[in-house]
């Protein structure tokens, strides 16, 4: 019943801005962290950043003071602002949401490609 909807993923060239959205609905129960994570091709999964319910963050290097994540709790919806894009970034990112019954779910990803 759990679902996770995520949108703002597209294509944009190196510099450019993009927004991601992730609106969590159904039987969630009491919701602990939000983050978004991308995969590359060839390449495991990373968390790149994450944030609790009392709104610490946490940012992997490679995108600090580039990205910003939040979360509005009355929503259910956790935000990835994305700065200066580097072709780098390119991947698919997936929105996940952890329980404080220490439940995980998933989004379906949401494609980034950035090029010239």
């Amino acid at each position: 019943q759990v679902q996770l909807v995520e949108s703002g993923g597209g294509l944009v060239q190196p510099g450019g801005s993009l927004r991601l959205s992730c609106v969590a609905s159904g039987s969630i129960g009491l919701i602990d962290t939000m983050g978004w994570y991308r995969q590359a091709p060839g390449n495991e999964r990373e968390l790149v950043a994450r944030i609790s319910s009392f709104s610490v963050t946490f940012y992997t290097d490679s995108v600090k003071g580039r990205f910003t994540i939040s979360r509005d709790n009355d929503k259910n919806t956790v935000y990835l602002q994305m700065n200066s894009l580097k072709p780098e970034d390119t991947a698919v990112y997936y929105c996940k949401l952890r329980t404080w019954a220490r439940e995980d779910y998933w989004g379906q990803g949401t494609q980034v490609t950035v090029s010239s």
